[in-house]
């Protein structure tokens, strides 16, 4: 079970939003808007874009990783790789 079970719900809410956000962004470049108002709705859906990937990272450590350290041994070695990676490229985005 992923640790983001619990909360799919809300998640996929928040993903909706977010691509009605895009979608809008797309009609506001079609529709030849003032581009610093484009640029602050592109801000805006990256912040919350970068809120879910926080929310989801902060679920796979609390659920995925500390069940994986409780076990020891190669799996918890391996899901400490995967959430350094995604750290990672979190910082890097």
């Amino acid at each position: 079970m992923n640790g983001y079970a619990g909360h799919k719900d809300d998640y996929l809410k928040r993903m909706r939003r977010i691509e009605g956000q895009v979608r809008g962004i797309a009609r506001m470049i079609e529709d030849d808007k003032y581009c610093i108002d484009i640029l602050t709705q592109v801000s805006a859906a990256t912040r919350a874009l970068e809120a879910v990937a926080l929310a989801l990272l902060d679920e796979h450590l609390r659920h995925c990783v500390a069940q994986a350290v409780q076990e020891g041994g190669d799996v918890s070695t391996e899901k400490l790789g995967e959430a350094s990676a995604a750290i990672a490229r979190l910082v890097r985005s």
